[in-house]
């Protein structure tokens, strides 16, 4: 019997991530992080495509979760 829906693709995730890229993660469950307050975690995860930059208003810059990200935290069971 499968479960899955047909239409979802499937997310696998990248590589391992470090326990500071998964608190990373938490965060940004929450709430977008402002740019200047991101840390070198943030490039990463922006690298392997789990974060990304958005501009809500011109002049301000936060990072938020891709759906990618979303996957890596519903894997883990956490979303």
């Amino acid at each position: 019997m499968n479960l899955r829906n047909a239409s979802a693709p499937v997310r696998a995730i990248k590589r391992l991530l470090s326990h500071h890229e998964i608190a990373t993660l938490l965060l940004l469950l929450h709430a977008p992080i402002d740019v200047m307050a991101a840390t070198p975690d943030v490039a990463s995860l922006s690298e392997y495509g789990y974060v990304e930059r958005v501009s809500p208003t011109p002049g301000e810059a936060k990072f938020r979760l891709t759906e990618d990200g979303n996957a890596v935290l519903r894997g883990l069971g956490i979303k």
